[in-house]
């Protein structure tokens, strides 16, 4: 089952990789230069980890980033979104097999899950989501296994006058730290998971037979090393242990004082979280879904319904309190935003839908499997093109200003540029022309580069050195370098890229270093 999924899974991310989409998504693009960054710096040190992103995704995929082959193709971002999406998937099929009882539910689970075009376009670039995937499933499977019973409820699975047996205490300890390490993994990948581990923390308290707070402080504390580890990150190189919820660059940061449909607006927030999600989910999935949690219900899971439907509620709750707005193209707006959210309801749709097969005499499950399957997947086959994949929608509709200005701008540096010439430059979307041209990223000087940086746009008469720069009009670079023209520092506007509804590129060559009386026998650091 895991070697048929690796193989489905690396033949998603080949056919993505193929046509070009690995890093139509500003955030892809994003992920993939901070790990390239964590490696390749002029100021190496884990504050180039970021504030804002958890740092998981990004140091599983620093290490192929260092390559600058896979960095500038996106495999680096690419092959790490695949292996997660496999632990991921079979995780969720170990979960529904426990739980059900039966390999075809199993089946089921996994194949409504993989099979999804939306869910293989996010496992096929580099995104936060699969690695959360990882973690949750694994979260899932963990606590059914803890509980070692086919109905998982709200009450005390086991009686604790009931002593366990000796050879299920290695599953017991191994089902303890194995949720431990699931939610650490979670807390660490998205913030999804810092709501997830009171639940868990909750329900192994609930459920242990025996010694339940120690069973349950053991998983908390396991999973509060992440948050913990995160607060202190933010706290060393920030000021600021919560610089990630309340910094400029954070959510609330990003949406304060805008408003979007659903904030303070529960009515809203469930229409529009709705609709992402059916767009995401499929149309035959959504009533497939909704007849498996009957049958769910039936068999008595409800741990792992709550559960899974714990991100949706995350979700519905960020859309409400300002943070998370997030737009679908058949709703007011008509715009692309945020849809991938939607993607929450799938994994409980999946697991949900498994129940089903329990239904039918147990030498008619297989069939029974395949036939949910066929019909959850026929709506996509009938229309077989991306432009119906919502999140590949959104990735591409969003980013075609962005990936022209970048091929053209990487199109005019590369014959042009020198290596050790130096960039002035900021880190964000312009890091895609740097990666475009295999350019590291140590030649760039960006607001990721202090102390220099900050001297550098103080007084760039004396520190700024760099033969380049490119901004984009009206930010810092810009700004500094209009400061060193006043100064008698001259750099020449040598290109002005424009592509239309983004804003200018310009790039500036200096002009002479010695042009300004003050550079007269400086040496460059």
């Amino acid at each position: 089952m895991i070697l048929l999924l690796a193989a489905w899974s690396a033949s998603a991310a080949a056919f993505f990789f193929a046509r070009g989409y690995t890093l139509y998504y500003g955030d892809a693009e994003a992920h993939l230069n901070i790990a390239r960054r964590i490696v390749d710096s002029r100021t190496p040190r884990s504050e180039q980890i970021g504030s804002v992103w958890l740092p998981l995704p990004h140091l599983l995929m620093a290490p192929l980033a260092a390559s600058v082959t896979l960095w500038k193709s996106g495999l680096a971002g690419v092959i790490p979104s695949a292996i997660c999406f496999v632990i991921a998937g079979g995780f969720l099929f170990a979960a529904a097999r426990l739980v059900f009882g039966s390999d075809a539910a199993g089946v089921v689970a996994l194949g409504l899950f993989a099979l999804n075009p939306n869910v293989m376009y996010l496992q096929s670039i580099p995104m936060s989501e699969p690695v959360f995937w990882a973690a949750e499933m694994g979260m899932l499977y963990f606590t059914v296994r803890f509980c070692g019973s086919p109905k998982i409820g709200v009450r005390q699975p086991f009686s604790a006058k009931e002593p366990r047996k000796t050879e299920s205490d290695t599953n017991f300890l191994g089902a303890v730290i194995g949720a431990g390490l699931a939610c650490l993994a979670g807390t660490l990948s998205r913030y999804d998971g810092w709501f997830l581990v009171p639940f868990v923390t909750l329900f192994f308290f609930l459920s242990a037979p025996r010694r339940r707070m120690r069973v349950a402080l053991i998983v908390g504390a396991i999973a509060a090393l992440g948050p913990l580890a995160w607060l202190a990150h933010n706290w060393y190189w920030f000021g600021d242990p919560l610089y990630f919820l309340r910094g400029p660059s954070s959510a609330a940061g990003i949406q304060r004082g805008r408003a979007y449909p659903g904030y303070g607006d529960w009515k809203t927030a469930v229409i529009f979280y709705q609709s992402a999600a059916a767009w995401c989910a499929g149309p035959a999935l959504r009533w497939i879904g909704g007849l498996g949690l009957v049958a769910a219900f039936a068999r008595k899971a409800f741990w792992p319904l709550l559960f899974l439907a714990l991100p949706v509620i995350f979700y519905l709750w960020n859309i409400h309190s300002g943070d998370s707005p997030i737009y679908v193209p058949n709703l007011w707006y008509g715009s692309y935003y945020n849809t991938r959210y939607g993607l929450a309801v799938i994994p409980l749709a999946a697991f949900a839908s498994a129940a089903l097969v329990t239904w039918t005499p147990p030498g008619a499950r297989g069939w029974a499997a395949f036939v949910l399957i066929a019909a959850a997947g026929l709506p996509w086959l009938l229309h077989p093109t991306p432009e119906r994949w919502i999140t590949w929608k959104e990735s591409q509709v969003n980013s075609e200003d962005r990936r022209e200005w970048t091929r053209r701008t990487a199109a005019f540096l590369s014959p042009r540029y020198r290596r050790g010439e130096g960039v002035f430059t900021t880190f964000g979307d312009p890091t895609g022309i740097y990666r475009t041209m295999g350019l590291p990223l140590h030649e760039t000087l960006t607001w990721d580069n202090d102390p220099q940086w900050m001297v550098t746009l103080r007084r760039p008469d004396l520190f700024l050195w760099e033969e380049w720069a490119v901004c984009v009009a009206g930010d810092p670079v810009q700004r500094t370098i209009h400061r060193a023209r006043r100064a008698g520092l001259f750099y020449k506007l040598v290109d002005t890229i424009v592509v239309r509804d983004a804003p200018p590129i310009e790039i500036y060559r200096r002009s002479s270093r010695h042009e300004n009386p003050v550079h007269q026998g400086a040496r460059r650091p």
